[in-house]
């Protein structure tokens, strides 16, 4: 038995948030039902391909049914309407009145279900000057102004590795307001409309700054405890190119630290000079390859240092390992690969083999009869 349980969800979305969160929900149970327009969502053609298929729509799409449906048509806008009419939540990731449009915005789903959730995924959220701007991760990014706070070393904001807003700024809060809107709708009895702004939800990882503006200082970069102006938490490069990370912000750890790289005791007071303290740290630090560092490193646990992994290293660590993070496995074609993990807790995680992602229209005739 999983928590969502008998909770059916009408998946509208396309590329990486919507996807997301919906694998996540799937995962905890619930049936997701992908509505993708002819021709399949654009993930589909998203390369690299094993034996034709997009590994990234694989691996976000798991687990879930695929209808292909023209929503636009007189048909399919009856057959979406009869879907929703048995469902618990409706996820679209479409622009401000694109769902208005289809005559699918929330006070028609209400009609349709009077205890629907409508989860809708933007850019910007559902009002304002910018709800109808295009724009991906990046932008988002740029204008909420948390990209301005990572820089290169010439001072130039430093390119993410990862999709921060997608992710971190719409997938994961549209589970958690979906999840709250379920325990609403179960005492209220009424539909519930979720406006998730990808912009908006990227402000709390700007915490630190932001409260900083209370005494009218406005970070731009690296000013930071925790973004490169204290020598205990920073990113050290080794002799062979390599990197350690280092977190020591609690003073028993960063005298532990002290210690095992033998920094001089007039610099440990990282207060009267932090620069000459950070400077000298590089030079240690460079003095010895990452293996080294590593062997030294390995048996303290009261430190806040970490060799950096590369993926391939990471994937193979024995607390990975350990943790069966990575031990189930799903099929693309012939080949085995690793299916992205979601942040459910253990408990609900599965360890063996997955389902695979569905086949465009796989399940039409199953739900196209039940209409």
């Amino acid at each position: 038995m999983k928590p969502l349980d008998g909770i059916k969800v009408i998946d509208l979305s396309t590329l990486l948030p919507g996807p997301l969160a919906t694998l996540i929900l799937a995962e905890a149970g619930a049936e997701v039902i992908k509505v993708e327009r002819i021709g399949g969502e654009d993930m589909r053609r998203s390369p690299p391909f094993i034996d034709g298929e997009s590994i990234l729509f694989a691996i976000l799409n798991r687990g879930k049914r695929s209808i292909e449906l023209n929503i636009k048509s007189k048909e399919g806008y009856e057959k979406i309407t009869k879907l929703i009419k048995s469902a618990d939540i409706v996820v679209d990731q479409f622009r401000p009145g694109v769902m208005e449009r289809l005559g699918l915005d929330f006070k028609s789903l209400i009609e349709i279900n009077p205890n629907i959730i409508h989860c809708s995924i933007t850019g910007y959220g559902q009002n304002g000057p910018k709800k109808l701007v295009a724009a991906h991760d990046l932008n988002y990014m740029a204008e909420s102004g948390l990209l301005s706070l990572a820089k290169e070393k010439d001072g130039s904001p430093a390119m993410p590795n990862t999709q921060i807003a997608d992710i971190a700024g719409g997938s994961y809060p549209a589970v958690i307001n979906i999840l709250l809107a379920l325990r609403e709708v179960e005492k209220t009895g009424k539909g519930k409309f979720l406006d998730i702004s990808m912009t908006d939800n990227l402000f709390p990882f700007m915490w630190m700054a932001l409260g900083l503006t209370a005494n009218k200082f406005y970070s731009k970069g690296g000013d930071l405890q925790l973004t490169g102006a204290s020598p205990r938490y920073g990113i050290y490069e080794t002799l062979d190119k390599g990197y350690i990370a280092l977190g020591a912000l609690e003073e028993k750890f960063w005298i532990r630290f002290c210690e095992v790289i033998n920094l001089p005791n007039k610099l440990i007071n990282d207060n009267i000079n932090p620069n000459e303290t950070k400077e000298t740290i590089v030079k240690i630090i460079k003095n010895k390859n990452t293996k080294e560092w590593k062997d030294i490193l390995a048996n303290e646990q009261n430190i806040c240092c970490s060799i950096v992994n590369s993926l391939e290293e990471a994937m193979q660590d024995s607390q990975i390992i350990e943790r069966e993070l990575l031990s189930a496995k799903m099929k693309l074609g012939n080949t085995e690969i690793f299916p992205m993990p979601t942040p459910l807790a253990p408990t609900w995680r599965p360890k063996k083999i997955l389902e695979n992602a569905p086949e465009l229209g796989e399940a039409n005739s199953f739900y196209m009869e039940k209409l």
